[in-house]
């Protein structure tokens, strides 16, 4: 539907991604690893839905066949394990006490920097957050989980994708200060009330 809305996808386009997303599971699935655990998130063989396939899905206009040559030739780039979420679910290229704790890598490599950069340059957002028993890492994986959908404009979402594959995945952090810093009146006023 978004695709639909936003002129990116001829009619019947959910057919092509129906396609990229039961490839990309099945490709996923050859990296995954065996794990016992009774953690539920380590039970699903896949890692919920796939916004960033989705994304380039989108960003090609709907061409399935390219999306997925696309997909598997970043798959063999670092900036994928920060971008494509579910590329890292129980993925063999992790250690297995990575892997058993049920954090996502993404997590806890981005969380610190996001919360020590946030300290530094928005002191007062940093607080705010403190006080409210939430983490602002907690925010922003959700953020780059859904590769920004639902928070930023469509261009601003390519913006993100783009930034991120030719300066390097430390540019993540960055986009999730900028929103806080974007935020930050919005964030204090609620703060107060």
């Amino acid at each position: 539907r978004y695709g639909k809305y936003l002129n990116l996808l001829k009619e019947h386009a959910e057919n092509g991604l129906c396609f990229v997303l039961m490839n990309c599971e099945k490709f996923l699935k050859q990296q995954q690893r065996t794990v016992v655990s009774p953690l539920c998130c380590l039970q699903e063989r896949y890692a919920g839905y796939d916004w960033f396939a989705s994304s380039v899905f989108l960003i090609m206009s709907g061409d399935a066949e390219k999306t997925l040559m696309f997909l598997q030739r970043f798959s063999r780039l670092l900036v994928s394990a920060f971008l494509w979420l579910p590329r890292l679910h129980i993925s063999m290229h992790l250690p297995i006490t990575t892997v058993e704790s049920g954090i996502h890598p993404v997590y806890f490599c981005s969380a610190h920097h996001i919360e020590m950069l946030l300290k530094a340059e928005l002191p007062l957002v940093f607080s705010a957050f403190h006080m409210s028993g939430f983490t602002p890492s907690q925010i922003c994986l959700q953020w780059i989980t859904q590769c920004f959908w639902n928070y930023m404009d469509w261009s601003e979402i390519c913006h993100y994708i783009a930034i991120c594959i030719f300066l390097g995945p430390d540019y993540q952090i960055y986009m999730c200060i900028s929103v806080f810093r974007h935020l930050q009146q919005d964030i204090l006023k609620h703060t107060e009330a």
